[in-house]
């Protein structure tokens, strides 16, 4: 009997449904005490001063560019390798997203295009359909599945350019990185940013459903965030509706609908809990995967660090093109018939019709990113991943390259 194995299965436990029910019968269901404890525990866990919790980690991504003074017709780098909310936001605020092509091993944005692309514009230079001397305030790297940037090296950029940084980290709870050996391990979201924004949904290492956090160390930046996130009401019903708050509240600035529930709260307090736990096991399974597939020459796998606790969000293995008689979409369909689900992460934001007609960005202009998102199969990781499972991918794997190789056997 083939064993179907489904790209992620959420990791919910006795503790996260009975906290639900107990949110559910406390008649507190909106932002609440719930809240409350999960940005606490949160900030605790990364080590930062500040948390705030929202609906979705595009909501942080949007209310960070927005406390940072993001302007229309500024500009920002993003890695063209990312998904529509890095660049989106940008797009709330009337700002441009400059793409910057990816490095070529860890797929996270190549910080010397990013200096060139910088340095182009800033001298009058042109790129794409960009305007020219257009002005560059910020960027947004992103830990592409989990293993993070060099941090020294993003905020020495930024200090050399006068830019602002904010952590597209989706991908990277619980992820950490060091100098060298010797050093302690520095978590991300431990000042590694101006501000780190975090995803919570459904395929995340830890979920709430649909969630995300925001977390800075500059407590100005906390407070506008938390009152742009509920409308731009000086009080949140916490502290309107809760024992001894005032009903009475003024509009302080025209803000969103951004708030988090104690509902999904209620999962992520217990999700935060086992955080470590799931890691390890996605860690594990990810090790799995390099051992058992490391002779398939028509794959490459992905980069892991020694300098990096990595979070493996993603499993993000490289069809070698060359060595198979197939594309990359016939290789997944040949892997959902042997029972696999498996998902690509992403078409580049420049191979998009939306950056292509707006922008006239092309696939010349950011020709890694181009190539490689051909190229790229994400197998399914996550911590409630049963052996039979690992093995059904694994041997999905193998089978399709077996068949599909155009390595010619050498009779002797």
């Amino acid at each position: 009997m083939q064993t179907e194995v489904p790209f992620y299965r959420p990791d919910i436990r006795e503790a996260e449904i009975q906290e639900v029910v107990a949110a559910l019968r406390s008649g507190w269901l909106t932002t609440g005490p719930r809240v409350k404890q999960f940005e606490q525990t949160f900030a605790n866990a990364v080590g930062a001063p500040h948390a705030v919790a929202l609906n979705s980690c595009t909501a942080a991504l949007h209310l960070a560019v927005h406390a940072l003074g993001l302007r229309p017709g500024d500009g920002v780098l993003v890695p063209a390798l990312t998904f529509a909310a890095t660049a989106e936001v940008i797009r709330y605020e009337g700002g441009i997203p400059i793409l910057v092509d990816c490095d070529p091993v860890t797929l996270n944005i190549d910080l010397v295009q990013a200096e060139r692309t910088t340095n182009s514009l800033r001298s009058g230079g042109s790129l794409a359909g960009l305007p020219r001397d257009l002005p560059v305030v910020g960027i947004i790297p992103v830990h592409v599945g989990g293993m993070m940037l060099n941090i020294d090296d993003v905020n020495a950029f930024a200090a050399r350019n006068n830019l602002w940084v904010i952590e597209d980290a989706a991908h990277a709870f619980p992820a950490a990185w060091r100098r060298k050996p010797e050093d302690a391990w520095q978590q991300c979201g431990q000042q590694t940013a101006a501000i780190s924004c975090f995803s919570f949904y459904a395929n995340k290492t830890i979920t709430t459903g649909e969630g995300g956090m925001a977390v800075t160390a500059d407590a100005e930046l906390a407070a506008r965030m938390r009152l742009l996130s509920l409308h731009g009401l000086s009080h949140d019903a916490w502290g309107r509706y809760s024992g001894g708050g005032s009903w009475d509240y003024r509009i302080l600035a025209p803000g969103y609908k951004y708030n988090m529930t104690d509902v999904a709260a209620a999962i992520g307090i217990h999700q935060l809990a086992r955080g470590e736990e799931m890691r390890c096991t996605r860690e594990a399974i990810a090790e799995e995967y390099r051992h058992r597939l490391a002779d398939v020459a028509e794959i490459e796998l992905p980069p892991n660090d020694t300098n990096r606790i990595h979070s493996w969000h993603l499993f993000p293995i490289r069809l070698r093109l060359e060595t198979l008689a197939i594309d990359r979409n016939a290789f997944i369909r040949e892997l959902n018939q042997e029972g696999v689900s498996c998902s690509v992460h992403w078409r580049p934001l420049h191979l998009h019709p939306y950056y292509q007609e707006t922008f006239g960005w092309s696939p010349d202009d950011l020709p890694v990113a181009s190539a490689v998102w051909t190229r790229l199969t994400s197998l399914p990781l996550f911590s409630t991943m049963s052996q039979l499972e690992i093995d059904a991918v694994v041997d999905a794997v193998r089978a399709t390259c077996g068949r599909s190789s155009r390595r010619l056997t050498v009779t002797r």
